[in-house]
């Protein structure tokens, strides 16, 4: 679990360690009533000033030592319960927490057997007031100490120890049990022994005395452990909410990248360790025709469910605007058109939208309102790309601009969002600049070793924000390896496509594959033709795979179907979808794309 933010604005007053709260009176006679409810105030803020369940129990401990009492052994409930419904009585309990005694040094988990003592006592079935070891009233709690530390560890109590065991419980159930501790003869809190930072052990003989907890010390506890149960609860709901949180947020980002050729991809997630609501950073990666990939990076103002799930459907319109290969600023604009849809409520994000082409060595970018991407040479010289940043996504009425620039092989990218370069104690520009400098040192350009290089310029403590890290290692494909035609739609075109499919072949010394490429190509062509009104597009691409990809003006994308004995067309693809390793059909802004893909021989 991770350390939460107080719930206070500062630190709760610190709880009275001079000495106990008394009941004596004073020197009007009467109680001092005004001390102790002003240390059960003091007390009780401090319990509930955290929500992680850690803090909350170290809290707890360091109210109740040495004010209370010189030893506090906290068990909870193995393992910690649903708290949205009434798990039942608990089978186990184990220490979570112990202040003034060695006793937590070691997890140790006890069995609860039904109708024993420790049972007895967490459902309150057994009267659990004070008593004092030597005396009558022990005998009450000794089966319940037994079951908890064993016989011998019982044993190591002096005579004169006061013990008070008090349940805690949460809103549906009882989370577990607080015990205190008073060792004999510590009637003073000026005592060393006492001091809560000292590691004094509550399981040592010490010389005899009777500091049994009164009638007014057994209230006091009572209320704190029914504070503590609550905080307790309270911390757990917080955790899981968390938990449900996190878990939605990382179900609607992809786990793992598609890889392209010519094209390497990294990304990493880290979310906020500050606070339980998760915000709303995203990545994304979607290939496009001609071995292209766009890239994205996202951030949703706000940290909170609502941020993850508009998150969600920016990340939705995001995949199905990139697959209609319309450009990158194009892109933001819808985007921007859909967030202003998704209610009336105004919701704002950043995003960098940026398309790589392997076989022109070009990356064209657009950016609205987000941090500027990181650009690698191939000499290692790094630069914060400056593009025209816009508004951001939500804000309507924008005009975003599509920059391209050039990117040779061996050059690479790095998008991110502001979690990684700004924090409180570390301005936007001091990070940029830091991660740029970090970036130029690297000895590798692998997108995996520029993420873990990112990563190194996060300052220690907590993240108050989450980090979206996206990296692409340009490598792109040779020019020898790609084959580029346009072709005029006439009826001799698909003949003019085999042969010039069939000369590439042979060139690469791919002749093994010519019969049934030729053959696929021309029912591709032939099948665009028909519907083309300007001139349709033929690329052959050989990488770890020939990919052949056939695009036409036409709109309407083609599905196969079954021809009938008699029909004169329709086989066209079934021919395809039988002779290639994969094929399909992508729709363009202007048009569309069909390609199939075969294995290299």
């Amino acid at each position: 679990m991770r350390d939460h933010p107080e719930l206070q604005a500062g630190q709760p007053p610190a709880v009275p360690t001079q000495r106990r709260p008394s009941s004596a009176p004073g020197a009007d006679g009467r109680p001092r009533i005004a001390e102790r409810l002003a240390y059960l105030d003091s007390a009780t803020r401090r319990i509930n000033s955290s929500l992680d369940l850690a803090a909350t129990l170290r809290n707890l401990g360091k109210v109740l030592v040495p004010a209370l009492a010189d030893a506090a052994v906290v068990h909870l409930r193995d393992p910690l319960p649903n708290i949205e419904r009434d798990p039942g009585c608990p089978v186990a309990l184990t220490i979570h927490h112990a202040h003034g005694t060695r006793l937590g040094r070691r997890s140790r988990t006890r069995q609860v057997r039904p109708g024993g003592a420790l049972a007895a006592v967490l459902g309150r079935q057994l009267p659990t007031g004070p008593v004092v070891l030597g005396t009558p009233s022990a005998a009450r709690l000794r089966p319940l100490l037994e079951e908890l530390y064993g016989a011998r560890t019982l044993g190591r109590l002096a005579a004169g120890t006061a013990l008070l065991a008090l349940p805690l419980r949460g809103r549906k159930a009882v989370l577990g049990l607080l015990l205190l501790i008073r060792r004999p003869g510590k009637d003073s809190l000026t005592d060393s022994a006492s001091d809560p930072t000292s590691e004094s052990t509550a399981f040592e003989d010490t010389a005899s005395g009777d500091t049994a907890f009164d009638s007014t010390d057994a209230a006091t506890a009572a209320h704190l452990a029914t504070q503590a149960g609550l905080a307790v609860d309270t911390a757990l709901r917080y955790s899981r909410e968390w938990e449900i949180a996190d878990e939605l947020q990382r179900s609607m980002l992809p786990t793992h990248l598609p890889q392209r050729h010519g094209v390497r991809l990294a990304h990493r997630y880290l979310p906020g360790e500050s606070g339980a609501q998760v915000g709303g950073d995203w990545y994304d990666s979607v290939p496009l025709p001609g071995n292209r990939v766009a890239l994205i990076v996202g951030d949703v103002m706000g940290h909170s469910l609502t941020s993850a799930a508009i998150m969600g459907q920016l990340r939705t319109s995001a995949q199905t605007l990139a697959a209609l290969d319309l450009p990158p600023h194009e892109v933001l604009y819808h985007l921007d058109e859909q967030a202003q849809r998704l209610g009336r409520e105004q919701h704002l994000a950043t995003c960098v939208y940026a398309v790589y082409d392997p076989i022109a060595n070009r990356v064209v970018l657009a950016n609205a309102g987000h941090v500027p991407p990181v650009l690698v040479q191939p000499d290692g010289r790094t630069e914060l790309l400056e593009l025209p940043s816009g508004a951001p996504i939500g804000v309507g009425g924008v005009d975003f601009s599509s920059v391209e620039l050039p990117a040779p092989p061996g050059s690479a990218l790095l998008l991110f969002t502001d979690g990684l370069v700004e924090s409180r104690r570390r301005s936007l520009s001091t990070g940029l600049e830091l991660l740029r400098s970090r970036l130029s040192t690297a000895h590798r350009h692998s997108p995996e070793h520029l993420c873990q290089e990112a990563l190194r310029i996060l300052p220690p403590g907590d993240r108050g924000d989450d980090i979206a890290l996206l990296a692409a290692a340009f490598d792109g494909i040779p020019a020898e390896d790609v084959a580029y035609w346009y072709l005029q739609p006439r009826h001799e075109t698909p003949g003019r496509a085999r042969r010039l499919a069939g000369h590439a072949l042979r060139r690469w010394g791919l002749e093994r594959l010519a019969d049934s490429t030729e053959l696929m190509v021309s029912e591709l062509v032939t099948n665009a033709i028909q519907h083309a009104t300007r001139p349709v597009t033929l690329r052959l691409v050989r990488t770890s795979v020939l990919r052949c990809e056939v695009g036409d003006d036409s709109a309407l994308l083609p599905r196969a179907r079954r021809a009938g004995p008699d029909d004169e067309r329709g086989r066209g693809l079934q021919i395809v979808a039988r002779c290639a390793e994969r094929w399909g059909a992508t729709r363009l802004g202007a048009g569309k794309v069909v390609w199939f893909e075969q294995r290299l021989p």
